[in-house]
């Protein structure tokens, strides 16, 4: 099951995830995605508004008018002092849907009528009374795409008479409660109301309704005519730059000339009267988005959030999320890390770049959040993936690979998975002497198996101790390789090293069963160096590191040849010529294994030398000459003589080579007779 859980396919799964996350756009999406838009807010730069101020009913107001709410003739009076300051729109917005109390409706109405006040109303689902509604010219159909109220509670007949605009004072909080965005319009049934800030212009410019656009889908665009068009949202929203910063007067002071020409709001901030809504930029009183709206729109900077956005984020989502799958999965670690962060880094930078050069709002967070989760989910699968498979190599190769081999495999699995052509050193070895050995246990195959055990163990050491590779084991017989699957620039060289090695190995364990009174073995081996087909062969079920080639008949037939010459070890030509400034050898036999015509050298390579040894070689080498010059004779009588030399370790070889010499004066053999000799078994 883990297998598949961290195929590297699986991780495709996780991307079409996200992609569908993106594109269903649920309440996490959108909440991501406005938290993002509120980091972009909080890095614009703040500017103090030139075209609107406010005045504030604050604490100060609160001790000097006394207790809230007011008789309406003091919000007239600072009307009054306001005009005589030769401020521009007034906006008051507070609802006053009730008579007051304390009879300052009159003196109210009369600082309204003609001073270009703007007063406020309110959607509603609780009750529909006394609402100002404003008529539009309509383009298309926009009102089925405005925000629909219940109701609308405006205020008192009086005052709504005498005012020159009533504006709405709600905004729309996004999913998460803050405000971002403000309609400009909105609706109860067929009847449409404006905002306090639109209503502010269409005061300003004294014309006496709106012109709304619906481009199929929803609104484009809102004007009031002869001020510039205003884009809006489908909804007829506009994004609000929160970074306008607003002067401010107590309601207490009888100086406001500083507001001379500015649009003033007269909003309420004394502690537990005033209302707080959230902002971008953190919690705001709630007149303040009028304040906000009306400077977007009077500066022309607005905020957008273009119709492909949504699009493009998307593409950019499934792109990475397929792109990361592919880079998890064959990219180097180093390259996978630093394409994480350079994407992350990327949309960081294109985010911030469409938000300072286009006020444009674009997305990042789930492109964002796919290259996090994607990248590191292709990661983790191909770190645990590559894991099991390591320890599937320690496994496999921790008994026939020294621990150095077995790590370099572990750290590039496709000296294994994929398959090569190179040259190597091949080495086969037999054991001699088996049945005696056998026979000493009797029924005792336990005791047997632990002495075959402990000869495997015995060669096999300085296999590992050589960084060879063991291919297999046969019984009591080993095949193993040099330079694979690691290279070995001396591979020759290292084989034969490693045979002689292996018999010097074999000595000692025949110390340790003799003195146990089991009979000595000892061991016969071939080795032959050339081209090898290596990688993991078998079946599906079934399959193991192998290596196959000419070569390697050719050396398996060399070490079958040991106990017919009498020899423990033979080199082919090949690893002779590669090594024969390294080792004293002896040439045995021109020989054309079964199943060859070509006949190739080979050779035996003995250790200890001794300096009496080399006068001996140049005897050895006399007796082939006479040999393949068919001076038989001569070559018996050198045979004799050598016959003791070389400690005995080819005393057999010469019984063998007389005979040999014996059937050849037999034979009828041509004058050009190339001294070859065609093995008739294996």
């Amino acid at each position: 099951m883990t297998k598949y859980i961290t195929h590297w396919a699986v991780v495709f799964i996780t991307a079409f995830i996200m992609i569908g996350l993106h594109y269903n756009d649920g309440s996490l999406v959108q909440t991501a995605r406005l938290k993002q838009f509120d980091l972009l807010q909080q890095t614009d730069k703040a500017t103090l508004s030139q075209d609107v101020g406010i005045v504030t009913i604050d604490e100060a107001a609160i001790e000097k008018y006394g207790q809230w709410p007011w008789k309406r003739d003091i919000l007239a009076d600072i009307i009054w002092k306001l005009r005589d300051a030769g401020a521009g729109i007034i906006v008051i917005p507070i609802i006053m849907s009730e008579t007051d109390r304390l009879g300052g409706d009159i003196q109210l109405a009369e600082a309204l009528a003609g001073n270009g006040v703007v007063i406020a109303q309110t959607g509603s689902t609780q009750a529909n009374r006394n609402a100002v509604p404003r008529g539009i010219a309509k383009i298309g159909d926009p009102v089925p795409y405005m925000f629909e109220w219940p109701g609308m509670l405006g205020p008192i007949q009086l005052l709504g008479d005498n005012a020159d605009g009533v504006g709405v004072l709600n905004t729309n909080p996004e999913i998460d409660g803050v405000v971002r965005r403000v309609p400009l319009l909105m609706r109860v049934g067929e009847d449409t109301y404006p905002a306090l800030a639109i209503e502010v212009i269409r005061v300003a410019t004294g014309k006496p309704s709106y012109q709304v656009k619906e481009a199929g889908g929803g609104i484009e665009a809102i004007r009031v005519p002869g001020y510039p068009i205003i884009r809006t949202d489908p909804n007829a929203q506009i994004w609000l730059r929160w970074n306008k910063q607003f002067e401010t007067i107590s309601a207490a002071s009888d100086d406001y000339r500083l507001f001379e020409g500015k649009t003033v709001i007269v909003g309420v901030t004394a502690e537990g009267i005033g209302g707080l809504i959230a902002s971008p930029t953190g919690p705001q009183h709630n007149y303040i988005p009028a304040a906000v709206t009306l400077q977007t729109v009077i500066d022309g900077d607005q905020i957008e959030r273009p119709y492909w956005a949504f699009l493009a984020e998307l593409i950019t989502t499934g792109l990475l999320g397929i792109a990361l799958v592919l880079v998890g999965r064959f990219a180097p670690y180093w390259l996978a890390g630093g394409i994480l962060v350079v994407a992350v880094g990327g949309l960081t930078y294109g985010v911030h770049y469409a938000w300072v050069n286009y006020l444009y709002l674009l997305d990042g967070t789930m492109p964002m959040v796919t290259v996090f989760v994607v990248g590191l989910h292709a990661i983790f699968n191909r770190f645990v993936s590559e894991y099991a498979q390591k320890q599937a190599i320690k496994k496999q190769f921790a008994g026939y690979a020294s621990p150095t081999v077995v790590r370099l495999l572990q750290e590039n699995p496709a000296l294994i998975k994929d398959g090569m052509k190179k040259e190597v050193s091949i080495l086969f070895s037999d054991l001699r002497g088996f049945t005696p050995l056998g026979e000493s246990f009797g029924d005792d195959v336990k005791g047997l198996t632990k002495i075959m055990n402990g000869y495997m163990d015995a060669i096999t050491q300085p296999i590992l101790d050589s960084d060879g590779m063991v291919i297999k084991y046969i019984g009591d017989a080993s095949m193993h390789v040099h330079n694979a699957p690691i290279d070995d620039p001396e591979h020759p060289k290292t084989a034969v090293q490693c045979g002689l090695n292996m018999l010097t190995a074999v000595e000692k364990f025949n110390e340790q069963i003799t003195n146990e009174g089991r009979p000595p073995v000892g061991m016969g081996a071939g080795i032959n160096t050339g081209l090898g087909y290596l990688g993991e062969m078998g079946s599906t079920a079934r399959h193991s590191y192998d290596v196959l080639g000419d070569s390697v008949s050719t050396a398996a037939r060399i070490e079958s040849k040991c106990k017919e010459y009498g020899c423990v070890l033979l080199v082919g030509d090949a690893t002779y010529q590669q090594t024969k400034d390294d080792f004293f050898y002896l040439k045995i036999d021109d020989l054309a294994v079964k199943g060859k015509t070509v006949g190739i050298t080979i050779w035996t390579v003995l250790d200890n030398v001794k300096p009496a040894w080399r006068t001996a070689k140049r005897r050895h080498e006399d007796m082939h000459r006479a040999y393949l010059a068919q001076d038989f004779d001569e070559a018996i009588k050198l045979c004799n003589l050598l016959h003791n030399h070389f400690d005995g370790k080819m005393s057999s070889y010469y019984d063998m080579w007389i005979e040999r010499c014996e059937f050849q004066k037999t034979q009828d053999l041509p004058k050009d007779w190339n001294g070859v000799f065609i093995a008739t078994s294996k």
